[in-house]
């Protein structure tokens, strides 16, 4: 009897120990069954939206009353005249950077008073190659002229009429010497007896914007003349010392003061000729 008391209590004592083993240990988690542990998963992160790209300016639109082309270009002529044709030399140079077409749209914007209806005509570069050197003098070619250009380079700006500026080459009063567009030249007999002066020789032309026939002004540009022809002393816009006459001809595009001269009589026969092509507007 006492041996089988003494074996019941064993036993009891073996199962209450084995229980207390099983209890989760404090501070631990419980162990999961049957399930593996979860990964955290991999996400890749977000790719940062692109930059929206720059949209264009948008075109001008609305009414355009008058369309600018300026086509004086950024050529410069340095033309050198002695007693003889044998003495003339003449140079054109590249003053690229000095803004003359930039400043015949400011010059124009300022005649028509800021009107928004007046609009910048854009071109490529080269188009007004052919009317500055046709292939035959004697002979014009229709395509070469000013009204096929610039229909050629405004298929859809539909404007009322277009004003286009370009240069010429016009004959120094009292001689037979010619100068080409917008330049300096500088004349005189050997090294000692010479003067020197800006020109500039610029032409103002309307067309209509249907048509492209020209748009005649029988005005234009008589203010000009007759106070040239009244003149008793030299214009000061034109009169150039000697030492600013460019030498080697090359000199011109560092030359700041001939910019800002050449710069100034071009603003000013703008400002003598455009006038009379708004008269009536």
């Amino acid at each position: 009897m006492m041996r089988i008391l003494f074996v019941a209590f064993f036993l009891s004592g073996f199962a209450a120990c084995a229980g207390a083993q099983t209890q989760t240990a404090p501070g631990t988690a419980p162990a999961q069954t049957g399930t593996s542990a979860v990964k955290p998963t991999d996400r890749k992160p977000t790719p940062r939206a692109k930059a929206t790209a720059k949209q264009p300016v948008a075109a001008e639109s609305g009414r355009c009353r008058l369309g600018v082309i300026p086509a004086i270009g950024d050529r410069f002529a340095v033309q050198k005249f002695g007693v003889t044709v044998f003495e003339t030399e003449e140079s054109e140079v590249s003053v690229e950077g000095w803004g003359l077409d930039d400043l015949v749209v400011a010059r124009v914007r300022a005649a028509t008073g800021a009107d928004p209806t007046v609009r910048r005509i854009a071109y490529p570069k080269g188009a007004f190659e052919s009317f500055y050197h046709p292939t035959s003098r004697i002979l014009p070619d229709p395509r070469e002229g000013l009204p096929a250009i610039v229909r050629s380079i405004t298929p859809s700006t539909k404007c009322e009429r277009y004003l286009v500026v370009t240069r010429f080459k016009g004959q120094l009063p009292g001689t037979n010497l010619m100068l080409d567009g917008i330049g300096a030249y500088n004349r005189g007999l050997g090294t000692l007896i010479r003067h020197s002066h800006l020109f500039a020789n610029i032409s103002v032309s309307m067309l209509d914007g249907s048509t492209y026939e020209r748009i005649s002004r029988p005005f234009a540009n008589f203010g000009t003349r007759l106070s040239e022809s009244l003149r008793v002393t030299e214009d000061p816009l034109t009169k150039l010392d000697n030492s600013l006459f460019p030498e080697p001809a090359t000199a011109v595009q560092g030359n700041a003061t001939l910019r800002e001269r050449t710069r100034a009589l071009v603003a000013a026969t703008l400002d003598q000729t455009l006038p009379d092509y708004f008269k009536n507007d």
